[in-house]
C-alpha cells in the first residue's frame, strides 16, 4: 500500500492553532494566515482551507460600502412582519420583491410610528 502524502504535519497543525487562534482582530487573522503561508511554504488559500478543515477559520463578515453589516431583504421583511404582528410568509409574501431601500424605509417608519403609540 502506498504511503499517504501529508501536506500538514501535526506540528504544523499545532502551529496553525497557536498563531491563528491567538489573533484577535480580523486584520491580525489576515496577517497570521499570510505569515503561516510563508512559514510553511504554502499559499494563502491552502492555509485558509486547512484552518477551515480544522474548524478554527473565522469567515470575514460581509459589509456594505458604508461598513454596515449586510442585511437580507428576508430579514427586513421579517422585522416588518414582527412590527405588524403577522406571519411574514402568509401575509407579506411578495414584499421581498420591493427594493431594499424601500423596505428599510418602510421598516423604519413603521417602527417609529409604533414607538410613538
Amino acid at each position: 500500500m502506498a504511503e499517504k502524502n501529508v501536506n500538514y504535519t501535526d506540528e504544523m497543525v499545532a502551529r496553525l492553532h497557536e498563531v491563528y487562534g491567538s489573533a484577535e482582530t480580523e486584520a491580525d487573522r489576515d496577517t497570521a494566515i499570510r505569515s503561516l503561508a510563508e512559514e510553511f511554504g504554502k499559499n494563502v488559500a491552502s492555509v485558509r482551507a486547512k484552518l477551515t478543515r480544522e474548524g478554527i477559520y473565522v469567515k470575514k463578515e460581509k459589509t456594505t460600502k458604508t461598513g454596515a453589516k449586510v442585511e437580507t431583504k428576508e430579514a427586513i421583511v421579517s422585522d416588518i412582519a414582527r412590527i405588524l404582528g403577522v406571519d411574514a410568509d402568509a401575509s407579506l409574501s411578495g414584499l421581498e420583491k420591493a427594493t431594499k431601500n424601500c423596505l428599510i424605509l418602510l421598516r423604519g417608519t413603521m417602527a417609529a410610528v409604533t414607538s410613538e403609540e
